[in-house]
């Protein structure tokens, strides 16, 4: 059975879910608008086994079902340009979720994400950011959390080449999943199929694969 939490956040973020079989392609006005960083995310999709929930601005859904009729399974080269975004970068990733983050000690600690020293990609966040340092107050591993909506919050995760192998970036998911949990969401984890070093971060962390994929258009 799919948690409430995840289902209202799928709802929420894409428009539209569950739906049956096949894609089905659904207006929603937050693609036209800011996402967590400033910037739009003019497409994103969901497929769990054989049904697939493509989320775009209202006035790009017809384009984008013609092209989905037209190009069957290879249209996502044509995504980005279909909504109104040439140029685009287009993401096809493995989507995770937990309910139960794997009993890993806390390692890290939140900090504003303006503290000195971090990497510039957590500054991108507007609040606490969860981060490890080394004992001379170096920046080691650190994560965000993009607040997609109430219901549903994304982890991302980096860790400096130095302290990789450490087990630094599954310890940081873990506790910061329990965070998002004790918040009354349910933490969410994407990642390139092909980035096997995430994916182990992510299973190490709680966050089975359950076949589900994920993929959109973004800035770059």
């Amino acid at each position: 059975m799919l948690d409430r939490r995840l289902h209202l956040h799928l709802a929420t973020w894409l428009g539209q879910w569950p739906a049956g079989p096949a894609l089905h392609v659904v207006g929603s006005r937050r693609r036209a608008r800011p996402a967590w960083d400033g910037r739009l995310r003019p497409a994103i999709a969901i497929a769990a086994g054989a049904s697939t929930v493509l989320s775009v601005p209202p006035d790009r859904v017809d384009a984008v079902r013609e092209l989905a009729r037209r190009r069957a399974g290879r249209f996502l080269p044509e995504l980005p340009a279909t909504v109104g975004q040439p140029g685009w970068a287009v993401h096809d990733d493995v989507f995770r979720w937990s309910v139960a983050p794997a009993p890993l000690p806390d390692v890290g600690e939140w900090v504003s994400p303006a503290s000195p020293g971090l990497p510039s990609w957590l500054r991108l966040f507007d609040r606490p950011v969860l981060v490890v340092r080394d004992e001379r107050g170096r920046y080691l591993s650190g994560v965000g959390v993009k607040r997609h909506d109430v219901y549903g919050h994304e982890l991302a995760v980096g860790t400096v080449p130095a302290a990789r192998g450490r087990g630094l970036a599954r310890r940081l998911v873990a506790q910061a999943a329990r965070r998002v949990l004790d918040d009354g969401a349910v933490p969410t984890y994407l990642h390139d199929r092909a980035n096997a070093a995430s994916a182990r971060v992510a299973e190490a962390a709680g966050f089975p694969d359950r076949g589900w994929r994920s993929f959109g258009v973004y800035p770059h």
